[in-house]
């Protein structure tokens, strides 16, 4: 009797752990196939892989960062790729901070502007002592004020010394996000994803476990997961800089396209 009782929980029990086991290797997979390169530490700011500049234009916009980085040792990167290739656009901006180590040790103090030209994204990837004045929601209306609509326009070198500027901009204090845009960027990564998975097979395990007793039971799924998350994932990877020996990311900035 004791044995027939607990049959259908040891089955609920070992079915969820199945799934969740199968689901993250799943997720494990995706994350090896997509491991898209990073490419070596460039000796300047401006790193275009992508063919989108002019010579005079990557000059241009390495004058512009390289003063501004002897001014106030606050360091910007800059990253243009032609492809993510499949991978989480969050996940591989902060693998490029990591391996470049963009910031100064003891400021982290380093921001990267990573563009993916075919898949039209945007990532700001903001270093924990730039957090302060360069925020989720102010760097993602960075991008949609300043960086998107020359974008739309396919004025790249435009958007992007505009974006440029705002962020110089926002880490004096100078920057003000228009009322209308000053609103928490979305952002979703496999970390965000697995949650989300957790949640929805409690309720499923719950719903089967109703059953059994109440088959009449309405299932109830509360929306609104997914929305909201702001770049906050990814972990406290230290980074580091050109020249100032690492600063450190905790996935903070914001995402957006174009």
């Amino acid at each position: 009797m004791l044995f027939k009782h607990n049959t259908p929980n040891n089955f609920r029990l070992k079915t969820t752990i199945l799934l969740v086991l199968a689901l993250c290797g799943i997720l494990f997979l995706q994350q090896s196939a997509h491991s898209l390169e990073i490419p070596e530490r460039p000796t300047g700011r401006v790193t275009d892989l992508a063919g989108l500049l002019t010579p005079n234009q990557i000059a241009d916009l390495n004058r512009m960062l390289a003063e501004f980085e002897a001014k106030t040792t606050n360091e910007i990167a800059v990253l243009i790729i032609k492809s993510l290739e499949g991978e989480n656009l969050e996940d591989y901006s902060i693998r490029v901070v990591e391996k470049w180590k963009l910031g100064q040790a003891d400021k982290d103090n380093g921001v990267l502007l990573l563009i993916a030209v075919r898949d039209r994204k945007i990532r700001i990837e903001v270093g924990y002592g730039l957090e302060g004045v360069l925020p989720d929601g102010l760097a993602g209306s960075i991008i949609r004020n300043e960086i998107a609509p020359w974008f739309r326009k396919g004025k790249f070198y435009e958007g992007i010394k505009a974006g440029i500027i705002a962020i110089m901009q926002a880490t004096k204090g100078e920057y003000k996000a228009p009322v209308k845009s000053r609103r928490r960027s979305k952002a979703f990564s496999p970390i965000t994803g697995l949650i989300f998975l957790f949640i929805l097979l409690s309720i499923i395990s719950r719903l089967f476990g109703r059953r059994r007793y109440r088959r009449s039971a309405p299932f109830i799924f509360w929306g609104g997961f997914g929305g909201g998350f702001g770049g906050g994932f990814g972990g406290g990877f230290g980074g580091g800089g050109f020249s100032g020996g690492g600063g450190s990311f905790g996935g903070g900035g914001a995402s957006g396209g174009w």
